[in-house]
């Protein structure tokens, strides 16, 4: 046992103010740290009850006393609330106050008082960082949205006008002209996404929206997006059957997938791109595999690397930009997942991601059926609401669609299109787009004109916002989502699919 001197001696050098409280509250005993903390002599406060030392706002607060009546109990940090002491000269600064029974002296009690001044100054400035750096962050989400979408609006005029020449040119000259034209804009469209895309996921303008979902679904909407191209490069595309039910969030592993097979297509001369799923008990293992060109190790250590490509060397033709892997790997760690690769040169590479399993729910069972419907040939003489805002794009796909044999019928606002549905009530499909002016949107008009027209329309909702709101927007079977810009064979299709279904 020390002696009461040593003890003593000890609480009086302690480095925090320290003051021992008899069962009124009254001070008996302050260390020279009190003193010069507040500025008291300490024949000053001695007998004073110890609200003395706080601000008058933190008194009611019975600091002193431990809640409902526990002993041996250390109370911290103002119990979550604000606290600050009070100096002789009346000035305040924050604090933290540690409260502890005395062993053996039921009637005393030890009052630690921590000066938290600094500590304080320092969480108020990291917060408003952290704040700023949110202001910052919704300023570039909606520099990016608008810029997505005012950047995609001129390209989607640019794609329409392309395919509808294309449909009106018949000399073999300006068609090879009009071709080479819908590749560059192709090339010019792939790029823009890539870019935004990048842009997004650095500004943390993308959030994850994890949940439950079925890899069916996704696989279902590969196969039918990249049936055509494997086929037109003489490969074939496997898609494996899949009943597991995964968590992450479905948007961005459709992204990282469709990423991968496009990839994959593109560096396979011969023989087959697949699409497979293995499971075990906790995780699920989406692959990519091909019989591609496949990679050496150094090329492995770059693969992730913004405009690089296998075997292109830099500054010459080459197809792609080299950005699919990068935004890739970027969107791989934003969900916090794990992606592996294996290749060999000349035999082709494996892409590996691996998903915690999700719960199963009713929905689980109903697979897109985009899938299973074969294009027809477009119903005789079939009645179009065409809804966009914009003057180049609204003439752009009414001239395609009427050269396709459709009747059009345009407006640019939900007013003007109710007005169109009351006097066209032989209507079969709505096209719209998503952003209008006046901050009208395209959901908008959807749930207007099925209101109007008292049917649950097929309807094209076309954008150029990747935001998660667009994504999760109500789906149902006669509605199909797709980005701009689309080219006018994939928006044709997308008609027919729906009038054919």
């Amino acid at each position: 046992m020390l002696s009461s001197d040593i003890a003593g001696s000890a609480f009086d050098s302690a480095p925090d103010a320290m003051v021992i409280i008899d069962a009124c509250e009254a001070i008996v005993f302050a260390n020279r740290r009190v003193s010069s903390l507040f500025g008291y002599a300490l024949n000053e406060i001695s007998g004073r009850p110890v609200d003395v030392l706080l601000a008058q706002r933190c008194r009611k607060h019975h600091i002193a006393h431990p809640r409902n009546g526990a002993e041996n109990v250390r109370i911290s940090e103002g119990w979550g609330l604000d606290l600050f002491a009070l100096r002789k000269d009346g000035t305040e600064f924050s604090i933290e106050i540690s409260l502890s029974p005395i062993v053996g002296k039921d009637e005393l009690r030890a009052a630690t008082i921590h000066d938290v001044t600094d500590r304080r100054a320092i969480e108020l400035q990291l917060l408003d960082t952290r704040e700023a750096a949110e202001r910052a962050n919704q300023t570039k989400s909606r520099f990016l949205a608008t810029a997505s979408h005012d950047l995609r609006q001129p390209l989607q005029t640019l794609a329409l006008l392309n395919g509808a020449l294309r449909r009106m040119v018949k000399d073999p000259e300006p068609a090879k002209a009009l071709a080479q034209q819908e590749q560059a804009i192709g090339a010019m469209s792939r790029l823009l996404n890539a870019l935004l895309d990048i842009s997004k996921l650095e500004s943390g303008a993308i959030k994850p929206e994890v949940t439950d979902f079925t890899v069916a679904a996704i696989f279902a909407e590969l196969r039918n997006e990249f049936a055509n191209l494997a086929a037109e490069k003489g490969l074939q595309l496997r898609v494996d059957t899949c009943a597991d039910c995964v968590q992450s969030d479905p948007s961005l592993i459709e992204q990282v997938l469709r990423n991968l097979v496009s990839n994959a297509i593109k560096y396979t001369r011969h023989g087959f791109v697949q699409l497979r799923c293995l499971h075990d008990q906790a995780f699920v293992r989406l692959e990519v595999l091909d019989t591609g060109i496949g990679m050496s190790e150094n090329a492995l250590t770059h693969i992730y690397d913004e405009f690089y490509q296998v075997g292109v060397p830099t500054n010459t033709a080459r197809e792609g930009y080299g950005l699919g892997l990068s935004i890739v790997h970027r969107i791989v760690n934003l969900l916090g997942l794990k992606l592996e690769v294996q290749s060999e040169l000349g035999r082709g590479s494996t892409f590996s991601l691996q998903l915690p399993r999700g719960r199963r729910t009713d929905a689980d069972d109903h697979v897109s059926e985009r899938s299973e419907i074969i294009a027809e040939q477009p119903a005789a003489l079939a009645h179009i609401l065409l809804v966009e805002d914009d003057p180049g794009v609204r003439t752009a796909t009414s001239l395609l669609l009427v050269l396709e044999g459709y009747r059009v019928t345009t407006a640019g606002s939900i007013a003007e299109a109710l007005r169109q549905a009351e006097e066209h009530t032989d209507i079969e499909l709505l096209v719209t787009d998503y952003h209008l002016t006046n901050q009208e949107t395209g959901a908008q008009v959807i749930a207007a004109i099925r209101g109007q027209l008292e049917t649950n329309l097929r309807t094209i909702l076309m954008t150029g916002d990747t935001s998660s709101v667009v994504r999760n927007l109500q789906h149902d079977q006669r509605l199909r989502i797709t980005s701009k810009p689309i080219n006018a064979d994939e928006l044709l299709s997308l008609i027919r699919e729906l009038l054919s279904a």
